[in-house]
């Protein structure tokens, strides 16, 4: 809706350049807002009140010009002058009305695909090798894992890439261990076991130094592409990676084993990059490093900032990787569009490690680079999450837990579910209520991890959101319909009719907003206010009760299928499943 009215303002101002009302130099950015007291309309803008001045007129008067000249669309049932020069948009009802009908007729929630496709890559998640997901990667993956479902269904081309740190001299250590151990017994090793091999070999690697020099043996012979290294490396990384994988198939995120594009991928390129860099005169040698000076950054004595590249001791660092990262996506993608899920502490590092890139060429002005900086997630003393000892707590363990938690509040409410029906419920409600726990608030903020408030049926929660859902599919039952199949005309007569259906059609907005700015939390703000509306709705406009006509039965049965449908769109969108009971 706000597009379509923004479209039709931009075509009108065109009319009036080529009248010379407007002058023909001005492109003004035209803005559309929803209005808070619908006896203003539905939506309005100030375009009159930024343009009168060039255009050397009142305020109102321009604003009667643009009216008049405003192109015929079945959208708009009036247009008014507000104020000291606002216009007001109210919307025809026939028009919303078929719109709803769209809607509860369409699994797509009557969303189209972006007609301009662009190649994206998405990184996110990446966790360590030999190491297991800790709660600090769940924002990095689901954040990522729902601007990807989103710039997908908009029908972009999306490159995943879990770039998971696999690459360093931590694995010429692990190699020597695992060769101590008997690497034959390595594939029956979990990650909770890798663990304390890895804590294992580092206390041979201090107090052993003829194991230590076998380690640093094989880190050079693994850089260099021994055969028997790699085979051993291989090993950590696969035990590693099948352990995740179930993780993210528990969380119902989208990454796969195929979109695994680790630190060792970028490897080769690294001696290339830096020669190039050198060569093109961006890099320079400084106390034995190669460095980049960057006049856009200063050092504490307003000196270009020094970004080293490689070390003295020919070793390279993340900058290296990430500028070759970027070139590689560039070069091999084509990627139009390159976004990084990693946290806010790391926006210096990218922003160099891209102007860098940027410089050298391997990536143009086609191609923008996003940091899609996130907060910390906090316990409630207001401090980095941890366990009760202070300990990091483990991914998979909080994903128990919740599952536990779902247990116990699904089983209290409804005491005759029992079995697998139960836990396939409380499976989909955790899961949920992790995801959407952090999803909903604004990325760029920490947010206060709080079991309590994440699994209750009241807010803006997970919970609340599938009991929306299934509520729906209740009424569906109790009036003896499959809402898919249901056929008739809408009509808007009561006002919560009415609001409800203003809200269902702003689910194109919530799309684009998540697509575009990569904040899921605008998406679960719009559900939320859906939910909302729908209750309200259906509080007030009485469906499988007597005395309810036929037609308006049909209508409203309508209205709670387009609801359902926009609820499950939303809900995939961040990775969530519905659920038809609870």
């Amino acid at each position: 809706m706000k597009d379509h009215i923004q479209q039709l303002l931009e075509q009108t101002v065109s009319r009036l350049k080529e009248q010379a009302v407007i002058p023909a130099e001005l492109e003004p950015r035209v803005q559309v807002d929803r209005t808070r007291d619908k006896s203003h309309g539905d939506l309005a803008t100030n375009l009159a009140m930024m343009l009168a001045k060039p255009a050397g007129k009142n305020p109102r008067e321009l604003a009667q010009l643009l009216i008049d000249n405003l192109p015929a669309s079945e959208l708009v049932a009036k247009a008014e002058i507000a104020g000291p020069g606002f216009i007001n948009f109210f919307l025809n009802s026939d028009w919303l009305a078929k719109q709803i009908e769209a809607i509860a007729a369409s699994e797509r929630a009557n969303i189209p695909q972006d007609q301009q496709q662009q190649t994206i890559v998405t990184d996110y998640s990446a966790p360590n090798v030999a190491k297991e997901m800790a709660v600090h990667h769940i924002r990095s993956t689901v954040i990522g894992d729902a601007v990807t479902r989103t710039l997908e269904f908009l029908g972009h081309k999306v490159v995943r890439a879990n770039h998971i740190g696999d690459w360093g001299t931590q694995f010429g250590m692990l190699i020597a261990y695992l060769e101590k151990m008997e690497n034959d017994s390595a594939a029956d090793m979990d990650l909770s076991d890798l663990e304390a091999f890895y804590r294992e070999a580092k206390k041979c690697y201090d107090e052993d130094e003829a194991f230590a020099e076998r380690a640093r043996n094989y880190v050079v012979k693994l850089q260099g592409g021994d055969d028997y290294c790699l085979t051993m490396w291989k090993k950590l990384v696969d035990i590693t990676m099948a352990q995740n994988q179930a993780i993210y198939d528990r969380l119902n995120v989208s990454l796969t084993e195929a979109d695994v594009m680790g630190e060792s991928l970028y490897n080769p390129l690294l001696p290339e990059v830096v020669a190039d860099l050198t060569e093109q005169g961006l890099a320079v040698e400084d106390d034995g490093a190669t460095v980049v000076f960057l006049d856009e950054f200063k050092g504490k004595d307003g000196n270009p900032m020094g970004v080293i590249i490689r070390k003295r001791d020919g070793g390279f660092l993340y900058t290296t990787t990430d500028i070759a990262a970027a070139k590689y996506r560039a070069a091999t993608f084509g990627a139009e569009r390159i976004l990084y899920f990693i946290d806010s502490r790391q926006a210096q590092h990218l922003q160099q490690a891209w102007l860098i890139a940027r410089k050298a060429g391997y990536i143009t002005d086609t191609t923008t680079t996003e940091h899609c900086a996130f907060g910390m997630m906090l316990g409630k003393d207001g401090k980095p999450f941890k366990t009760r000892s202070g300990g990091t707590v483990k991914l998979a363990d909080l994903l128990e837990e919740a599952h536990q938690r779902a247990l116990k509040l699904i089983g209290d409410k409804n005491p005759d579910l029992q079995g697998e029906e139960l836990d396939r419920i409380a499976t989909t409600v955790a899961m949920a209520s992790v995801k959407y726990s952090d999803l909903s608030k604004n990325r760029t903020t920490d947010y206060v991890f709080d079991w309590d408030n994440m699994l209750t049926f009241e807010g803006n929660t997970a919970p609340y959101m599938l009991y929306a859902y299934s509520r729906i599919q209740s009424i569906f039952r109790k009036a003896g319909v499959v809402g898919s199949e249901l056929t008739g005309n809408i009509v808007l007569e009561h006002d919560k009719e009415e609001a409800l259906a203003q809200k269902l059609v702003q689910l194109n907005d919530a799309v684009h907003g998540v697509a575009n700015k990569g904040m899921p939390h605008l998406m679960c703000t719009y559900l939320y206010e859906l939910a909302g509306a729908f209750m309200s709705f259906y509080e007030a406009c009485p469906i499988n009760k007597e005395g309810v006509s036929e037609e308006a039965k049909d209508s409203r049965l309508r209205l709670c299928q387009a609801t359902a449908n926009t609820l499950k769109v939303g809900l995939s969108l961040l990775g969530i499943d519905v659920l038809e009971r609870m």
